[in-house]
């Protein structure tokens, strides 16, 4: 990243009212969350996330698939957002109109002082049942968004228990008694109906898309970035490296999001606080 192209993405962020920013795994990987395909512990190193993921895997034995993703969301709420997240609450702050879309299922955004992020792929916050769809609560002892601690910080002897290491029966659903289910979108499963709508049309309609932290591989959801660009819109990339949406976009910023976005915020406002 040099000094002209961050200025280059400075003018274009302090001249959109109607900002865009899409968020991928890279940005929570900074915050120690590990991305979907990273390695697993314990138990879970036995098991490819991609067959877990699945409608059928659930189906065939729902106390796997809901004790590992329970061990991913243990990880998350340890999980503190980083200055890229906080950079982008300050876009917000800054420019009411910002949509911010993300790929993630953490809270990290919302924990950032983002409060309502456009969702493509669910968050693991919000399990529902299996059957009917109802919305379920969170147990305290495994919950609590924001109760985090720095990544590599150890935990005091009393803190909440760790994350399960093997299969876990998950909760029947209130209403109607069928297995509870994470609240995310599974391979083979459609985005939600709202989410993509919501994420076509603020693309669709901004005069900046900022893409921060994804590999653009994982579709629909990558298809966004091009949505804005088709459109006119000037596209700004914050990625540590190449990625497939480099030809599209007006400038490439080097670098992790939690470095690079702070950066940009002061390069569009001198005076902005930016995590």
């Amino acid at each position: 990243m040099t000094g002209p192209e961050l200025a280059e993405a400075g003018r274009l962020l302090a001249a959109a009212r109607r900002p865009v920013v899409f968020t991928g795994a890279g940005m929570s990987a900074e915050s120690g969350v590990p991305t979907f395909r990273d390695a697993q512990t314990g138990l879970w190193q036995r098991y490819d996330p991609q067959e877990l993921a699945t409608p059928a895997a659930f189906r065939a034995d729902p106390a796997l698939v809901w004790g590992w993703y329970e061990a991913r969301r243990h990880g998350v709420r340890r999980a503190l957002p980083n200055p890229g997240h906080r950079a982008v609450a300050a876009i917000q702050a800054r420019r009411p109109e910002t949509v911010v879309i993300t790929q993630n299922v953490d809270d990290l955004h919302e924990r950032g002082g983002v409060p309502a992020p456009v969702r493509l792929h669910g968050s693991l916050f919000a399990p529902r049942c299996s059957a009917c769809a109802r919305p379920a609560p969170i147990r305290e002892d495994a919950a609590a968004p924001g109760a985090g601690v720095a990544p590599g910080d150890a935990a005091a002897p009393d803190e909440t228990p760790g994350p399960p290491d093997g299969p876990l029966t998950p909760p029947a659903c209130a209403g109607c008694g069928a297995p509870v289910r994470p609240g995310v979108v599974w391979f083979g499963e459609a985005l939600p109906e709202t989410a993509l709508s919501a994420a076509v049309e603020a693309a669709s309609g901004c005069d900046l898309l900022l893409t921060v932290g994804t590999s653009a591989l994982v579709h629909p959801a990558a298809e966004i970035p091009l949505v804005a660009a088709r459109l006119g819109a000037p596209v700004v990339q914050v990625n540590p490296v190449p990625t497939p949406l480099d030809a599209i976009c007006a400038v490439n910023l080097r670098g992790p999001a939690g470095e690079v976005l702070p950066m940009l915020v002061r390069a569009a406002w001198p005076d902005a606080d930016a995590g």
